[in-house]
């Protein structure tokens, strides 16, 4: 099918209609007292959908788009070619829509879906959202948002944008789509806590393994970019997001300064990322963050994963990222564990993404919490790179930007 064929079965967001859950209830109440069979009430259009980044995590978020009965995949991009066919083989995707090079990406943007969802690494986050939104394209998009300062305001902006141009732009972070996050946070920002005196925090895994050849070319770099720090914002931008997203969603605010180490000491035989980081962050109220991450070994050593821990005077909230999330003290909330948040927060966000656009919420709540976020985790990298005490008020105003290597690579 060619260009003009494909966008003229195009669904484009502003002639999605609005249904409301509550409406599309009551008219199938009303299709079935009077008679009419299920197979006549007329179901909602499928959203057209192009993805970007076609990585494992890519081609996975993908089925969970096409799972999701509401979606329909028209284009993938990647630049590696092996990735793009193996996504459009997976996802129903002809292989004259499967695009590859660093513009691959613009391609889909040419073809007019009405969303993208952005899974490249997140060095190119930034400019693939800038330009969806200006296309007047929906966008879902991983965390991290971005790899830097600039970045981080770019993505914000973009968020703004899409707002005024009434487009949907969503973060997909799975934790704030968890039901046992939600209410115990909310209960803490209710003071269920009282005064919180301090936060600990940390992220420890074991080493994640190369894909595929370790080569120090831009193309084996970006192959495995996760290793790369301009690529992946390091370690503690890209993994550890996750930890310092739940610190700064309980203390709803921003820190004042941040100090620290890291260092490369154990995975040394791939990339430039750092192996772990050790840092404490001063909030308002003298209430201290500690924070810890390791991504090697651990040897069995306990606890582990991804875990908030926030005491105050009334008591303590316990989080764990795929383990028990619960209030205990005064206030006193059982909560519970949600086992498998990685794909039950995807697959909530996606259906979230899908009632914005045809209900046309244009709100996009999570695009300010997700830059906050990425911002925090990069105050706690250059206190760690540099070995000093870097504020929060210094770091929004940095212009500096993380260069990635792309010499060579086919645009």
């Amino acid at each position: 099918m060619n260009d003009e064929g494909t966008q003229a079965s195009s669904v484009h967001p502003e002639t999605l209609t609005a249904v409301s859950r509550r409406k599309f209830i009551a008219a199938l109440g009303t299709l079935a007292a009077a008679g009419v069979g299920a197979q006549e009430v007329p179901a909602a259009p499928k959203i057209r959908l192009g993805l970007i980044g076609c990585g494992g995590r890519g081609q996975w978020i993908g089925k969970l788009f096409m799972e999701n009965g509401g979606y329909e995949i028209v284009a993938v991009a990647d630049y590696f070619e092996d990735r793009a066919r193996a996504a459009g083989a997976a996802l129903g995707v002809p292989p004259e829509r499967c695009f590859t090079g660093l513009s691959g990406y613009r391609r889909v943007l040419d073809l007019k879906p009405d969303a993208v969802a952005i899974e490249s690494p997140p060095y190119f986050h930034p400019t693939q959202a800038r330009d969806a939104i200006e296309a007047g394209i929906h966008v879902y998009m991983a965390k991290p948002v971005a790899v830097d300062v600039p970045g981080c305001h770019e993505v914000a902006e973009c968020g703004r944008r899409a707002t005024e141009k009434k487009l949907c732009f969503l973060v997909d972070f799975q934790t704030r789509a968890d039901p046992f996050y939600r209410e115990a946070i909310r209960r803490v920002h209710e003071g269920a806590l009282g005064r919180i005196a301090f936060v600990e925090s940390f992220y420890h895994t074991d080493r994640l393994h190369p894909k595929g050849p370790v080569e120090n070319t831009p193309e084996g770099r970006l192959r495995n970019w996760v290793f790369d720090k301009a690529l992946s914002g390091d370690i503690i931008t890209e993994q550890n997001i996750h930890t310092l997203d739940v610190v700064s969603w309980v203390l709803n605010g921003v820190p004042i300064h941040a100090f620290g180490v890291c260092g490369r000491k154990v995975r040394t035989d791939v990339g430039d990322t750092h192996d772990y980081f050790t840092l404490h962050f001063l909030y308002p109220d003298r209430v201290g963050v500690s924070f810890v991450s390791r991504q090697f070994d651990g040897h069995g050593s306990k606890p582990d994963g991804i875990v908030v821990r926030a005491f105050g005077e009334l008591g303590v909230l316990e989080t764990a990222y795929g383990g028990t999330v619960m209030i205990r003290g005064k206030n006193f909330y059982r909560g519970g564990a949600s086992p498998g948040i990685y794909k039950d927060g995807a697959v909530a966000n996606i259906a979230e993404f899908r009632r914005c656009i045809l209900e046309k919420d244009f709100s996009n709540p999570t695009v300010d919490p997700s830059v906050r976020s990425n911002l925090l985790t990069i105050l706690g990298r250059e206190a760690a790179y540099t070995g000093e005490v870097v504020y929060w008020d210094r770091l929004v105003k940095s212009t500096t930007r993380l260069e990635a290597d792309l010499k060579g690579l086919k645009s």
